[in-house]
């Protein structure tokens, strides 16, 4: 048997390392950037909503284009459009071309996640799903990982501009290899009639081709609302860690630079052992006999478990523990999204897996600008961070029980007109 499938993910695993890269940039190259262009905190602020706000419409414009146009061409089209918004980074010259650059930006990235989720579900077996999910989606916290210590040194030596310009044609780069090697398994050359078969071995999930959809139509089943509402509840607790544990270090820690150093990049290797790692459990209980339904809801109810613990570091002396159990907050929650990304494919036919995901991510956008934007603002100014981080520690137990109750036991749905 063939391993192409293995080549394809390695190629998705690497889109989703540039599109972090392309996103992560402004963030670390902000200093520089607000004295260059005189941009005030305000403003900054403004310049990420921009970049929320497209993010989350485009969920539901990527994933339906991609679900209509296919696989091949959605990627390609996704990171064309975010690779050149990533290089007009460098005109920018004021906060409202900087936001205009960011939304453009946002509605080309949201196509990511779509694409890579279908993809997988063309060239993977249900029981290997879950884990090529996590494998791919490490590649946020890769680039998470990369990319400071890269962008510092690249900003030393030829300006925050062009790093602009250097990052956004990674994803050309990219492009070339997609459409010179992505093929449908029954149309690859280097895939055999055993990988085929292999990849082919459980026919449930329905194919790729059939009659068009419309989101009411979707929107009907209760299993597309089940994933939605895990999204709006759980990826806000991502974005919280992801936007709020720098100043929580430096204002209530009193880390120093040097030790958000080091803490930073722990946290995200262990948030890709969680990928990985949350991935592989539910594939293995699948292999050992258990139904598609026990073993994703296990795997989730293991990670959902952590969350509660890992809120207690707001609540730990020593600092080594708090960074510690920072880690099982974010590996447990990359464990539970690759599961929780699978389920789409796990229930819906091919075709419609990408719009499914759309619809997730556009539900986890508006609950990441509510919970880890706006909300969180206000409460740790007026009460601290306690609150906020006992409170995500509920959100993923609340989400497990909406997955089991609207989702049951995921066997596959047909979707008509």
């Amino acid at each position: 048997m063939t391993r192409t499938r293995w080549w394809i993910l390695a190629l998705v695993f690497f889109a989703t390392t540039v599109n972090y890269l392309d996103r992560i940039v402004l963030s670390v190259l902000i200093p520089v950037i607000r004295e260059d262009i005189h941009l005030t905190n305000q403003q900054y602020g403004y310049v990420n909503s921009a970049f929320q706000f497209a993010y989350m419409i485009g969920f539901l414009l990527m994933g339906k284009f991609i679900d209509r146009y296919g696989t091949r061409i959605g990627y390609a089209v996704a990171i064309t459009w975010w690779s050149v918004a990533a290089c007009l980074h460098a005109l920018a010259g004021s906060a409202f071309s900087l936001s205009f650059w960011r939304a453009l930006l946002g509605l080309g990235e949201a196509g990511n996640f779509p694409a890579a989720i279908k993809t997988v579900a063309e060239w993977f077996p249900k029981k290997d799903r879950a884990f090529a999910t996590g494998i791919f989606n490490a590649g946020t916290n890769v680039a998470s990982m990369i990319g400071p210590p890269l962008f510092a040194y690249m900003v030393l030596h030829v300006g925050w501009r062009d790093c602009f310009l250097i990052t956004g044609a990674l994803g050309f780069l990219w492009l070339i290899l997609w459409l010179l090697y992505y093929r449908t398994p029954e149309l690859h050359p280097k895939a055999n009639a055993a990988e085929v078969a292999y990849i082919r071995s459980d026919s449930a999930g329905g194919d790729a081709s059939g009659p068009a959809f419309t989101w009411g139509r979707v929107l009907k089943h209760r299993q597309a609302w089940g994933f939605a509402i895990a999204k709006f509840l759980t990826d806000p607790v991502w974005w919280f860690y992801l936007y709020w544990l720098p100043p929580y270090l430096y204002d209530v820690r009193k880390f120093n630079l040097t030790e958000i150093g080091w803490a930073l990049p722990v946290v995200y290797l262990m948030a890709d052992v969680g990928s990985v790692g949350g991935g592989w459990i539910s594939g293995a209980l699948i292999r050992r006999g258990w139904s598609v339904s026990k073993a994703r809801k296990t795997a989730m109810a293991i990670c959902a478990a952590g969350m509660p613990i890992a809120a207690m570091s707001v609540l730990a002396k020593s600092p080594v523990l708090a960074i510690a159990l920072v880690c099982v907050a974010t590996s447990s929650h990359q464990g539970w999204s690759a599961n929780l990304f699978t389920t789409t494919s796990d229930v819906f036919p091919k075709r419609a897996v990408a719009s499914v995901t759309g619809i997730g991510g556009f539900a986890g956008g508006l609950g990441g600008t509510l919970f880890s934007g706006l909300i969180p603002g206000w409460i740790v100014t007026h009460f601290g961070y306690t609150p906020v981080f006992l409170t995500m520690g509920a959100f993923h137990l609340t989400a497990l029980a909406v997955v089991h109750f609207l989702m049951r036991d995921m066997k596959p749905i047909e979707v008509r007109e």
